[in-house]
């Protein structure tokens, strides 16, 4: 794929289309590899013809990224009161990213085919890049409350923000890897506070 994909302009698209759309392109990209899927699949899945397809999405590429910011949207959307918190005590800090772990991983629990998909079609960082323009936000909002937890002497200051975000999206990524990869048989949720704890060891300054 592309070092970055630019996401299509979708407000003339038919809302009720576009969810048909995008439950085609979760369903099928979430079974297969990207290049093992054609647009005519994923059109005839969402009973919708191949020139509609072509005409608000462009490319292949562009329809699977374009599904991914959308349901990145329903992901960081409920992350949005912990990053606006105020406080940058060690507690506080905490708490947060606690609650944005948390989030994250009962987002996976009840979506796993979003996570196949990235599993089998998607180069994480590509995906970061192609963002729209909420989820860039959210990128650039963790990144500067984890810089302002490094700036108190709360998280540690030998690697930059940037690779502590990459840090806890990399452990949060595996995590639900792993899970599905076995079956989905035991959940990750019950088990958030020690899994939290084994990345905050990780992430916190030492003192």
């Amino acid at each position: 794929m592309q070092t970055s994909i630019a996401l299509p302009d979708l407000k003339k698209l038919d809302p009720d289309t576009r969810v048909r759309i995008e439950a085609a392109v979760l369903d099928i990209f979430s079974t297969r590899e990207f290049h093992r899927i054609g647009l005519i699949e994923i059109a005839r899945g969402a009973n919708v013809s191949l020139q509609t397809i072509y005409k608000y999405y462009g490319s292949k590429e562009a329809l699977l990224f374009s599904g991914l910011d959308s349901w990145l949207t329903q992901l960081v959307t409920p992350m949005g009161p912990y990053l606006q918190a105020n406080g940058l005590n060690s507690g506080d800090m905490k708490q947060r990213l606690r609650s944005l772990f948390d989030v994250a991983l009962d987002f996976f629990e009840r979506n796993p085919k979003v996570m196949q998909i990235v599993m089998s079609s998607v180069y994480l960082n590509t995906w970061r890049r192609s963002a729209g323009s909420q989820n860039r936000e959210f990128y650039a909002a963790i990144t500067r409350m984890l810089a302002q937890g490094q700036a108190q002497g709360v998280l540690n200051r030998q690697v930059s923000e940037e690779v502590l975000l990459d840090y806890c999206i990399g452990i949060i990524v595996r995590l639900v890897q792993g899970y599905i990869s076995r079956g989905m048989n035991e959940p990750l949720t019950p088990q958030a506070e020690a899994l939290f704890e084994m990345l905050w060891q990780a992430i916190a300054a030492r003192h």
